[in-house]
C-alpha cells in the first residue's frame, strides 16, 4: 500500500479549515464565479503546501525518533559496559554470572565469571543471605560501598576509597587530650633534699619529653607532678599499639633507686569541644588515680572506657588526714539525716558485713537509726557462722533487715551507706540506690567503669587491704563514746583477716594499725578462726577442684570444675586461694558452673600477674591479686578457651 494511504497527509484540523473553506467558496461561485475560480486556485496552492510542508515534518520528525533511539540505546550500552560503577549478576548459588568490564580492574584473574561472591568479599553472600540493602567491603586496596538487589541477583559496587579517606584523614587529625600525673611524687619527695629531687624531676622529665618527640606529642609541664599531652587519633592508636611502653620506661628507671614513682594518664577523645575533651581527660585521670594508678584510662564521648596498665601492686597512699575528714564528713551526713541504711553486695563476705557492722557503729554515736540490709537466702556458709553468731546478740541482730524491708523504709532524707563495693549491679538491693538522694560509698576495689551514679561521698582506696580496715579508721575519728563490744570488733576484724589471707596480701602498716585498735576493743582471735573454720564435705569438693587443675603458662595454673556440678563463689575461691600456695604458681584461675547458671571464675596471683586486667577482659574486676567474674550464656570449656586467649593477649604472645 503507497504511503500515502498508511499514514495521514496532514493533521485533522487542517482538514476541518479546508472543508470549511470549499463551503464558503461554493457561496461565492453562486455569488461572484470569477471570484471563485481565483479563490479555488488559492485554495489549491495553499493545499500543496500544507501538505508538503507537514509530510516534510513528519519525514525530519521520524528521522530524528531514529538518531535519537540509536544513540540513547548505544549510551546505554557504553554506561552499563565503562561507567566507574561495578555491576554484578550472580545465580542462585551465588556463582558469578556476569560482570561489567570495570570489575576487571578488581582481580588478577582474566574473568570473574564462573567464581563465587567469595572471591570479591566473604561478607557478601552473608549480606544477601540476611538481605542487607548495603554493605561496606575492601577490595584490592579500594573501599567499595556495596547495594545489592535480591529479586534481580544484582550487585552495584560503588567506589566511596576517597570517602574513606577522607573520614579516615578526619578521625585521625582529631584533637585528643591526656593528662599525665607522677603517683606519689609528693611522698618520695618531701624527705628529700633539693639535689635529689631535682635529679628525679630531671630524669622524669627527659624520659617524657623522649616519649612525647618519638611519637609528635605536645607536652607540657603545667606542675610539679602534672603535665598536659596534646596529640590526635593517629598518634594515640600507635600509643594504644605500644601500650603506652612509657610507663614501664618510668617504673624501670625508678626502681633502681627503690623509689616507688609511677605515671598515671588520663585521655579524652571525641569530636567534641576542648573544654568537653578536658574534661575527659581529667575524668579519665580521676579513674586511673581510684583505681591506684600506674595506668592509662582512655574515656570516649559516648562513655566508652579502655584501661591499660595497672600492673603493678599500689603503694599505700592514703594519709591519716585524709581518713579524719573522711570520718568528719561522714559524722555530718549521719547527723543530719532521718535514718541510716548500710548494705554490701550481694552474697557478702565477712569484709562486707564487718564493714557494715562498723558504719552502724557510727550511726549510733552519733544518735541515729541504723539498719544493715541483709538477704538471709543469700547467705554462703563461711559467712552463716559469722550471721549464727550476730544472732545470738538479740540487740545487734535487731538492727538487720530484709532488702523488702528497707524498701518499705527509705525516704527521701535516707542515708544509704554501700560498703564493699561500688557498682550498681552488685549491690543487695539496687532499686534503694534511686530512692534516696544521699548515696555514700566506701570500698577498697579498683574502680572500674560501672560506678554508682551522684554519690553525695566517696571514699575508695584501692591500697587498703578491706574495707573493714578503712571503717576502722573512720571509727577511730568518731565521738569518744563510741563503745565497740567483742563481737562487732571482731567481725571488723574478720573481714581484714580473711581478704588479706591472715595478713599474707595486701597488708600495709596501716593494716596493723587497724589490727591493733581492733585488739584493744576486745576483738576474739580464736573466734575469727572458728568463723574461718569449713566443712569437710566442702574440704573433699574444694580438692577435686585443686585435681583437675593443669599448668598453662609458666606458673599459671587453671582448674576447671565438672561441667555436671555447680560449686559456689566460696568454694572456687578457696580453690584458687590454695592453688596459689603450690610451689611454682604464681596465678591461679578456677572456672566453675554456678548455682544460677552462670560461669563463675576466681583468679588470685601473687602480684606479678595482675589478675584483676585479666577478669575486666571478661567483664569481671577486683584487684591485682583478687579478682572474679561471673559469665552468662556459656560452657566451661568455653570461658576457659576465652581465658586463655585473654592471658596470651596479656603477655603479649602466643600460649607456649
Amino acid at each position: 500500500m503507497p504511503d500515502f494511504f498508511k499514514k495521514p497527509i496532514m493533521s485533522s484540523h487542517l482538514w476541518v479549515i479546508y472543508f470549511i473553506s470549499l463551503i464558503l467558496l461554493g457561496f461565492i461561485f453562486y455569488y461572484q464565479w470569477i471570484l471563485g475560480i481565483i479563490m479555488t486556485v488559492l485554495l489549491l496552492a495553499s493545499l500543496y503546501y500544507s501538505i508538503r510542508t507537514e509530510k516534510n515534518l513528519i519525514s525530519e520528525t521520524e528521522e530524528y525518533i531514529t538518531t535519537l533511539s540509536y544513540r540513547v540505546k548505544k549510551v546505554g550500552q557504553e554506561a552499563l559496559l565503562e561507567m566507574p560503577i561495578g555491576i554484578v549478576l550472580y545465580s542462585e548459588d551465588y556463582i558469578i554470572e556476569w560482570t561489567n568490564p570495570y570489575m576487571s580492574k578488581f582481580t588478577n584473574d582474566e574473568t570473574l565469571v564462573g567464581k563465587s561472591l567469595n572471591e570479591l568479599s566473604s561478607d557478601l553472600i552473608p549480606m544477601v543471605k540476611e538481605e542487607r540493602d548495603e554493605i561496606w567491603i575492601p577490595l584490592e586496596g579500594y573501599e567499595f560501598q556495596t547495594l545489592t538487589k535480591k529479586d534481580e541477583r544484582l550487585l552495584y559496587l560503588f567506589d566511596r576509597t576517597k570517602q574513606t579517606e577522607i573520614q579516615n584523614l578526619y578521625h585521625n587529625e582529631q584533637t585528643v587530650l591526656g593528662i599525665i600525673f607522677l603517683d606519689n611524687y609528693e611522698e618520695i619527695t618531701q624527705a628529700m633534699d633539693d639535689t635529689a629531687k631535682s635529679q628525679i624531676n630531671s630524669k622524669v622529665t627527659s624520659i617524657l619529653n623522649d616519649w612525647s618527640q618519638e611519637y609528635g606529642i605536645y607536652l607540657k609541664r603545667t606542675s610539679q607532678e602534672r603535665f598536659l599531652a596534646v596529640m590526635n587519633q593517629q598518634i594515640l592508636n600507635q600509643l594504644e599499639k605500644s601500650k603506652f611502653e612509657i610507663l614501664d620506661e618510668v617504673r624501670e628507671l625508678i626502681s633502681d633507686k627503690n623509689v616507688p614513682l609511677t605515671l598515671s594518664i588520663g585521655v579524652g577523645l571525641g569530636g567534641v569541644s576542648l573544654p568537653s575533651l578536658g574534661e575527659l581527660a581529667q575524668s579519665s585521670l580521676d579513674l586511673a588515680l581510684g583505681r591506684g594508678g600506674d595506668q592509662v584510662v582512655i574515656k570516649e564521648e559516648s562513655g566508652k572506657v579502655r584501661f591499660y596498665g595497672g600492673k603493678t601492686n599500689p603503694m599505700e597512699k592514703r594519709t591519716r588526714v585524709r581518713a579524719r575528714v573522711i570520718s568528719h564528713a561522714l559524722k555530718e551526713l549521719v547527723q543530719e539525716s532521718d535514718q541510716v541504711l548500710i548494705m554490701g553486695h550481694k552474697s557478702p563476705d565477712m569484709d562486707s558485713i564487718g564493714a557494715a557492722i562498723g558504719i552502724l557503729k557510727v550511726a549510733e554515736v552519733n544518735g541515729v537509726n541504723g539498719h544493715i540490709i541483709l538477704d538471709r537466702n543469700d547467705v554462703d556458709t563461711g559467712v552463716q557462722r559469722l550471721v549464727e553468731e550476730i544472732q545470738k546478740s538479740e540487740e545487734l541482730w535487731s538492727n538487720f533487715i530484709e532488702p523488702e524491708k528497707a524498701l518499705d523504709m527509705v525516704t527521701k532524707n535516707t542515708l544509704l551507706v554501700v560498703v564493699d563495693t561500688h557498682k550498681p549491679s552488685l549491690v543487695a538491693e539496687e532499686k534503694l540506690l534511686s530512692k534516696t538522694e544521699h548515696v555514700v560509698v566506701i570500698d577498697h576495689h579498683r574502680r572500674a567503669e560501672e560506678f554508682i551514679d551522684h554519690p553525695t561521698l566517696v571514699y575508695m582506696e584501692p591500697y587498703a587491704s578491706s574495707t573493714a580496715e578503712l571503717v576502722t579508721e573512720l571509727l577511730e575519728y568518731q565521738p569518744k563514746n563510741l563503745k565497740l563490744n567483742m563481737l562487732e570488733s571482731t567481725a571488723l576484724l574478720a573481714g581484714i583477716i580473711v581478704d588479706t589471707k591472715s595478713f599474707t596480701l595486701r597488708t600495709g602498716t596501716r593494716t596493723f594499725d587497724a589490727a591493733s585498735y581492733l585488739r584493744s576493743k576486745g576483738a576474739d582471735t580464736v573466734l575469727v578462726q572458728k568463723f574461718m573454720k569449713e566443712d569437710l564435705d566442702i574440704y573433699v569438693e574444694r580438692s577435686h577442684l585443686i585435681e583437675s587443675t593443669k599448668i598453662y603458662r609458666d606458673g599459671i595454673a587453671i582448674s576447671i570444675g565438672d561441667s555436671t556440678k555447680t560449686y559456689g563463689p566460696v568454694i572456687i575461691a578457696q580453690a584458687a586461694d590454695t592453688l596459689l600456695t603450690m610451689s611454682g604458681i604464681v596465678a591461679s584461675f578456677v572456672i566453675s558452673k554456678r548455682k544460677d547458671g552462670r560461669i563463675g571464675i576466681s583468679a588470685r596471683s601473687l602480684g606479678d600477674v595482675n589478675v584483676q586486667v585479666i577478669m575486666e577482659k571478661m567483664n569481671g574486676g577486683g584487684h591485682l591479686t583478687n579478682a572474679a567474674t561471673q559469665l552468662d550464656d556459656t560452657t566451661v570449656e568455653d570461658a576457659c578457651d576465652q581465658l586463655k586467649d585473654i592471658i596470651d593477649e596479656y603477655f603479649g604472645g602466643d600460649s607456649e
